[in-house]
């Protein structure tokens, strides 16, 4: 019989978490130009324990790009938990697009290196996924949420507020109001999705 895989230590498991929740940090204020030299001294540590960990730098950035989704997942299954569905499917929305500059650099990063950031990130974007339309389906049911509003649309207004909030990332105001005008566009009431064909 082979035997079953050991299970890493609990302080191994400690360890790794640190070093991702430091690492977000250090790429989120430097970039993700910066060194594992400099992710193993924020940490306090030696980078031969951020290399037992994460052998490359690539390595890195990809752990930390999924375990940012993780907790971008994490966050949406609480606030499925909200007595007010609406307000937990703007604060969701607006929670998702103030932390999109971290996450999109993390992704431009790993594909620049030749990393699918898609097949990477798979399980736990059918996670979030699954989340998200939670979410929806909650708000929509409270008539906070038009109902011509699916999936794709959501999707696609995440990554385009996430890709707007990026460019105006010096203009907070800016931000704020964009993020609004998207917003707002959502409620009941709002209009309906008019399609039109050239001929």
């Amino acid at each position: 019989m082979t035997p079953a895989p050991r299970r890493p230590r609990a302080d191994a498991v400690r360890n790794r978490a640190r070093l991702l929740a430091v690492a977000e940090e250090v790429f989120g204020e430097k970039g993700t130009s910066a060194s594992t030299e400099e992710v193993a001294k924020a940490a306090g540590v030696g980078i031969g324990t951020v290399f037992r960990h994460f052998p490359t730098k690539e390595s890195l950035l990809e752990a930390v790009f999924v375990e940012h989704l993780r907790g971008v997942a994490e966050r949406a299954r609480e606030y499925c938990d909200a007595p007010d569905p609406g307000a937990a499917f703007r604060a969701f929305f607006r929670d998702v697009v103030s932390t999109a500059p971290r996450k999109l650099a993390l992704a431009d990063a790993l594909t620049a290196v030749g990393v699918d950031v898609e097949a990477a990130s798979e399980d736990i974007r059918a996670e979030l996924a699954a989340a998200l339309a939670e979410l929806l389906s909650r708000a929509q049911a409270a008539g906070a949420v038009r109902l011509d509003l699916g999936m794709p649309d959501l999707q696609a207004l995440l990554i385009g507020a996430s890709r707007a909030a990026d460019h105006l990332a010096g203009d907070i105001e800016g931000r704020e109001r964009t993020l609004d005008v998207v917003l707002d566009g959502m409620r009941p009431g709002a209009g309906t999705w008019i399609v039109s064909a050239q001929a």
